[in-house]
């Protein structure tokens, strides 16, 4: 049997990072998705495609998503056979996201809809369309799923990462003092301990 671990990688990410796990499993293909999606809709558009490209003549598909690319996932790769799916720190809760910047901004759902974008003093763009968008298109996802969440993590709740995994029936492995953005050789290691045990 033929197999092909697809890594997604997050926001500032790349490609490349797929590199990571290729050392983990030498007998198996791994291959980094190439997007450049920043939103869900044009996810939705660049997804599928790519993801055709790279898994064609393959009889199994495991996919490793980051971040936002784990919502990105969500949002686009619904209708493919996958295996199963290992998300670490997936982003599923983005309205709260999006609340948190304008809250960190100061900025009304008022303002936001009268200026329609907003650039905000530390990088991130605000936007009316995303966030309307993130409310008509909630998640719907029925893969097997498999969750690594840092205890620390900033952008998901404790609360709403149980909510997500026991709706739509994932795995919970949670680190402690572990960050959104797992990047220490002690989280690393996690990381990998937590993958080749889900990956046989």
């Amino acid at each position: 049997m033929k197999r092909i671990i697809v890594y997604i990688h997050g926001k500032g990410g790349n490609a490349k990072e797929a590199l990571h796990y290729k050392s983990l499993f030498k007998k198996d293909s791994v291959v980094g998705l190439d997007y450049k999606a920043n939103d869900p809709w044009t996810a939705k558009e660049e997804f599928p495609s790519l993801f055709d490209k790279v898994t064609k003549g393959y009889d199994s598909v495991i996919v490793i998503a980051n971040s936002i690319g784990a919502y990105f996932t969500m949002q686009a790769l619904g209708s493919k056979k996958i295996q199963k799916c290992l998300f670490i720190s997936p982003i599923v809760d983005m309205q709260r996201v999006i609340r948190g910047l304008m809250n960190a901004a100061n900025v009304t759902e008022e303002e936001l809809e009268e200026k329609k974008t907003i650039e905000t003093s530390f990088g991130e763009t605000l936007s009316i369309d995303y966030l309307n968008y993130v409310r008509e298109n909630p998640i719907v996802w029925r893969k097997e799923t498999h969750v690594l969440y840092g205890e620390n993590d900033t952008f998901t709740s404790f609360q709403s990462m149980i909510f997500f995994c026991e709706r739509v029936g994932a795995s919970l492995n949670v680190m402690e003092a572990g960050e959104h953005y797992f990047h220490t050789e002690e989280q690393m290691k996690v990381v990998d301990e937590w993958v080749k045990s889900i990956i046989q």
